[in-house]
């Protein structure tokens, strides 16, 4: 399995913008793609390829966000897009 641990970029953190980007990108893979919000007390993983999952994370600009897949490119496009800053224009 793949995975790779990256800063939230976006401005505004993992919400309905970035999320939505995110989650159509995973959307266009096979495999599962997951999130984890690194420091979270539970840790759990969620869904890359739900908007209203990954919005649930409460992930904000700066936060360490792990992406596991076993597909690496999937890990290497989504943990990509979880680095930029989707709400600039």
């Amino acid at each position: 399995m793949a995975s790779k641990t990256v800063k939230v970029g976006s401005s505004v953190g993992l919400h309905a913008r970035p999320a939505s980007i995110i989650a159509d990108a995973a959307a266009e893979f096979d495999e599962d793609i997951f999130l984890t919000l690194v420091g979270d007390e539970d840790e759990d993983e969620t869904d890359a390829a739900s908007s209203l999952m990954i919005m649930a994370l409460g992930a904000e600009q700066g936060d360490e966000v792990t992406v596991t897949s076993e597909n690496e490119a999937a890990v290497e496009k989504i943990a990509g897009l979880i680095e930029q800053d989707l709400d600039a224009s």
